[in-house]
């Protein structure tokens, strides 16, 4: 397979054979009845072996991308990338809670992960979904519901592609809404750990971008919601921060084209929720991702920790964002049962490097108890991974009934899940 035959930073080569694009339910029902071993990919943004396989690879791309609006609900195919959702869901009136920092990823890819967007009050984008249909291991079509389902539906929302193959979804929806997005530089690391809970819930949805280098935060993106639409005056002063006078990139050095409208120029939630602009290349790829979570209650001692660590990230990293999250109840989300704060990292693509310096970022983050993104790199051992997922050992059950011969497991399933 030489199509598509890696994710989108290059550091994992796929090892299926072949790669198919069925144009119907029907033809996937077959393909996934007749494989042996099958997997399903979206937008390839995983930065692990999440998606891969050994002998069938399938893009749901050629799928019919209907997009169904109804009075309060969704309904999407499951090749749909937010940037194709979102534009049409405005024009019809109605918004999402949450997006993803790049629109160009697809709903049900960033679904499955539970990644999960920003904001205090805020669930991650997993916590919009009210069904779900997919075909399981043997090519039968299957629907859950919030409302018909129950716990089992709470188990197969984040399903980490161990359940079956997710053809269509169903999200809450809410009138749209008009946003405004500030930035200001140069936060006192102080200022953020003093007021680290009056900072994150002062907006709809609040970043900080910082290096580790310096006692300061680089910058502070502020995503606010402005429920008349009219601008609010945004003070020139931060905490100790200083409203930026252009549009920036998180990392200060590359160019803000492909950023989503600073300055609090009012616009609609869409172009202001992620951090990238749909219509734009946000980076090449040539990266590496972590991410980690912890509950809220350790936000800052969590941030103290891997400032400690100022001199070994240095050469590796490029930037970290800190962001919150609501708590949920979808069993293999990261925020399940608690109330979360994401410390995310965007690495130089060097994985030896990054390797050794991995297990010390994880040791210095032990004591609170991390959960790592699904969807990127970590060191963590399966025993360790499940012992953060009270519901881990349900989860597991649920996959065996709906592939009870494995074919959707491959390296990392049977590493993370099913060791």
């Amino acid at each position: 397979m030489t199509e598509q035959s890696h994710n989108w930073a290059g550091n994992i080569q796929y090892a299926a054979d072949n790669l198919y694009h069925p144009k119907t339910v029907e033809q996937l029902q077959e393909i996934v009845a007749r494989s042996h071993k099958v997997k399903a990919f979206g937008a390839r943004h995983s930065f692990n072996a999440i998606t891969d396989t050994t002998q069938s690879h399938i893009s749901l791309d050629k799928l019919e991308q209907t997009i169904e609006i109804g009075q309060d609900t969704v309904s999407l195919a499951g090749g749909t990338t937010y940037g194709q959702l979102c534009a049409q869901l405005n024009r019809a009136g109605r918004g999402i809670h949450n997006m993803a920092s790049l629109p160009h990823v697809t709903v049900v890819g960033a679904v499955s992960t539970a990644t999960h967007g920003s904001g205090d009050g805020n669930g991650n984008l997993a916590t919009a979904v009210s069904a779900l249909e997919l075909v399981r291991a043997d090519g039968e079509f299957v629907r859950l519901s919030r409302q018909e389902n129950g716990e089992e539906f709470l188990g197969a929302v984040v399903g980490l592609g161990a359940l079956g193959i997710v053809t269509r979804i169903t999200l809450d929806t809410e009138p749209a809404f008009t946003m405004q997005q500030d930035v200001y530089e140069d936060m006192p690391i102080d200022q953020a750990y003093a007021h680290f809970d009056a900072i994150f819930s002062s907006a709809y949805s609040v970043s900080f971008f910082i290096d580790w280098q310096k006692e300061r935060v680089n910058q502070v993106w502020l995503k606010k919601r402005l429920d008349d639409g009219q601008a609010q005056p945004s003070p020139a002063t931060f905490y100790g921060a200083t409203r930026a006078t252009r549009h920036l990139h998180p990392i200060t050095a590359f160019d803000a084209d492909p950023c989503t409208p600073q300055m609090g120029i009012p616009g609609p939630w869409h172009e202001r929720l992620p951090h990238f602009l749909v219509d734009t290349v946000p980076a090449s790829g040539d990266e590496l991702q972590t991410e980690y979570f912890v509950h809220r209650r350790h936000a800052v001692a969590a941030m103290q920790a891997l400032a400690s660590l100022r001199r070994e990230l240095e050469p590796v990293l490029k930037i970290s964002e800190v962001r919150s999250m609501a708590g949920d109840s979808l069993w293999m989300s990261m925020a399940y049962g608690q109330d979360t704060v994401a410390l995310h990292f965007s690495w130089n693509n060097d994985w030896p490097a990054l390797s050794a310096l991995l297990p010390l970022v994880e040791d210095r983050l032990a004591p609170f108890s991390p959960r790592s993104h699904w969807g990127k790199l970590s060191t963590y051992s399966g025993a360790e991974i499940q012992s953060q997922y009270p519901k881990a050992q349900e989860f597991r059950a649920l996959a065996q009934r709906y592939d009870p011969q494995g074919k959707f497991h491959n390296d990392f399933l049977e590493a993370t899940i099913f060791a």
